[in-house]
């Protein structure tokens, strides 16, 4: 709470709390959205100490802070009582993103509920096979059945938890999914199927289909839903958009039985007539083509997604694999795909364990034990953000590790026979029906070599006690990402843009063109890459990639904000090729922006290049007219 009276006087003459709509921060300012302006004491506000000045654009109420604005967004958020978040305002809701990345949260926020107790339930089916195998219990005994129902229970009635958690992420209610998902299953159909069929529908063809029962003259394709995933995911889909048509035309008087009778009369006969056939088939050829291309070589899979597990896992790419994982266990009762990673968590603590060994920094060595212990039980997190990746080379070799782990696993042909715990815990799900093979010893060899891989070259080749590696790992483990610096220095930046030169002045934003916020430049680019104007540390990237801070070893602190009120863009036409953290050379490309796309959403692409510590400095400025990248721009000269 080191800016709690400022946030607590921001609030007050923003109208209070009960005026604030929603509030957002970029890199420089606080993002009102007010409920009235009017309320708003703007005067008050600028000249209030620790505020630069206040604006109104774009239907925002903007107060601009600088560079601390994050510390005093999370106290404006404490002070107001939101709870951790920000008020959200419900006309802002909804699809937000790239295609992909709405996928991939679509997955995540289906899957994640549940797969604690997935891997629970898959854990104690993977024991009971174990203790079979090891002849501890026979298949026949009281106490195997009991375990393996308790093991097999949620896999086999999964399309009734899917139910719930999609549903809920389409907007539905959950109870309707639960109930589609529990008609799918409902285990008296199963004998529907004995005897012989009516016809035989799709006869000669990759889909022919016996027919036994219809709906109403219509035929049923009866398929066994048991452990499928597609099916419950679609019909979810199709019934939370039922049910809101249903609402907005029933009664409220009825609605609380009619809605959900309806939504089931009508999307529980379309998915055994439509949806659930065409899903179960779009599933099967899903599974065979993932085999497919695994069968191609199963050995380069493995090192490709042995490799690149960890990096899937930090983008949050790997949920685009496990629905693949889950489909393949139900329709062939095995997975080869996910079962390559299995070496990546071993690796990442073989790493970890040479840099507790050999590294001479102390903190450092103490963060290394929890990161070690928990990784053993594969949680990684630790180990990655704390200890491996802001050292950059153990990471690296830790994915190479998992590579050559992953390449073993392909080439003992290694599968997963259910989904199971992580780490160790992961060991007894490589057991099959028929007991210990080949590939589960394949299992034990890759976590083996993968981690003795890992330890080896980082402890040989990790740079653990180089003087940058320690800086890089000091300022990961401090509460600040400012480089200490006792004395500036003279400093030459070049542009960073391809454009036309313009004062900060004819900028049409206050903070920027007043020099509140740094003095400097301003660019019109003509080509949408941002390069580094010099060599340095990334400071500030704000989440939507629209602006990007550098400090210099020598001190200089650089901001350029592409584009004004681009944040309001969230991060559409912009990808960095950079974190926050990293070290760059000058002439990195930093980050790709779409001058068109941009220019169409009408928002000015003016960026200013300003020395936000200019107080140090006398700026030098260009003379010219218009630049190119790694031309002069700027000269420092310090005080």
């Amino acid at each position: 709470m080191k800016y709690e009276q400022l946030a607590k006087d921001i609030l007050a003459n923003v109208g209070g709390k009960e005026n604030v709509s929603s509030v957002v921060h970029c890199i420089t300012r606080l993002r009102f959205k007010l409920k009235d302006e009017g309320k708003a004491n703007t005067e008050v506000l600028k000249n209030m100490d620790g505020v630069v000045t206040v604006m109104k654009s774009g239907g925002q109420y903007q107060v601009v802070i600088g560079n601390h604005v994050p510390d005093v967004y999370k106290d404006v958020l404490a002070i107001g009582g939101f709870q951790g978040q920000a008020p959200v305002d419900e006309k802002e809701e909804g699809p937000k993103g790239s295609l992909f990345s709405r996928f991939i949260d679509m997955i995540s926020s289906i899957f994640t509920p549940i797969l604690g107790v997935l891997a629970a339930t898959g854990m104690i089916k993977g024991l009971n096979a174990l203790f079979v195998a090891l002849g501890w219990l026979e298949n026949t005994s009281g106490t195997y059945q009991i375990l393996n129902a308790t093991g097999d229970a949620l896999f086999n009635f999964l399309p009734i938890f899917l139910g719930y958690t999609a549903i809920k992420k389409f907007g539905g209610t959950p109870f309707v999914g639960m109930a589609i998902g529990a008609a799918l299953v409902y285990p008296t159909l199963s004998t529907l199927t004995t005897g012989e069929p009516l016809y035989m529908l799709f006869e000669g063809t990759m889909f022919q289909s016996p027919i036994y029962v219809t709906f109403f003259g219509i035929p049923v394709i009866l398929m066994s839903y048991t452990s499928s995933v597609i099916p419950i995911i679609i019909s979810a889909y199709f019934a939370a958009k039922v049910e809101k048509g249903l609402k907005k035309v029933i009664p409220d008087v009825i609605k609380a039985f009619f809605v959900p009778m309806l939504t089931l009369l009508i999307v529980v006969p379309l998915t055994f007539m439509v949806i659930g056939p065409i899903a179960t088939w779009a599933g099967a050829l899903l599974g065979k083509g993932t085999l497919g291309i695994y069968n191609l070589s199963p050995i380069i899979a493995g090192i490709f997604i042995g490799g690149l597990w960890q990096v899937f896992v930090i983008f949050g790419l790997h949920w685009g694999l496990v629905p693949l994982a889950i489909n393949n266990l139900t329709t062939m009762g095995a997975d080869p795909i996910l079962g390559t990673m299995f070496a990546a968590s071993f690796a990442q603590i073989g790493a970890v364990l040479a840099i507790m060994i050999k590294t001479n920094q102390q903190k450092l060595k103490a963060l290394s034990i929890p990161a070690f212990i928990s990784g053993i039980f594969g949680v990684t997190e630790p180990a990655i953000y704390g200890i491996t990746l802001p050292l950059k080379k153990p990471f690296i070799i830790s994915c190479i590790g998992g590579a050559v782990g992953g390449g073993i696993l392909g080439f003992a042909g290694s599968k997963l026979y259910m989904v199971g715990g992580l780490g160790v815990f992961g060991i007894p799900t490589y057991i099959g029906p028929e007991g210990i093979t080949f590939g589960f010893w394949g299992a034990i060899i890759s976590i083996i070599v993968g981690f003795i891989v890992a330890f080896v070259l980082t402890y040989l080749f990790g740079g653990i006690n180089k003087e940058k590696s320690s800086k890089a790992t000091k300022e990961t483990n401090t509460a600040s990402s400012e480089v200490a610096v006792t004395k500036v220095q003279n400093e030459a930046l070049v542009s960073p843009l391809n454009g036309i030169v313009l004062a900060l002045s004819e900028i049409e934003d206050a903070a920027f063109s007043s020099g509140a916020l740094g003095h400097g430049v301003a660019i019109e680019p003509s080509e949408g890459k941002l390069l580094a104007p010099v060599s340095g540390t990334v400071s500030a990237l704000f989440p939507t990639n629209h602006a990007i801070g550098i400090t210099t070893d020598s001190g200089a602190e650089i901001l350029m904000h592409i584009g004004m009120d681009t944040v309001q863009l969230e991060g559409k036409y912009f990808t960095a090729h950079t974190t926050q953290g990293e070290y760059v050379k000058k002439g990195q490309l930093l980050i790709e922006f779409d001058i068109e796309q941009i220019k169409k959403a009408g928002k000015p692409l003016t960026t200013p290049v300003v020395v936000t510590n200019h107080k140090e400095y006398s700026l030098v400025l260009t003379n010219q007219k218009q630049v190119k990248t790694g031309s002069q721009l700027i000269n420092l000269v310090a005080n």
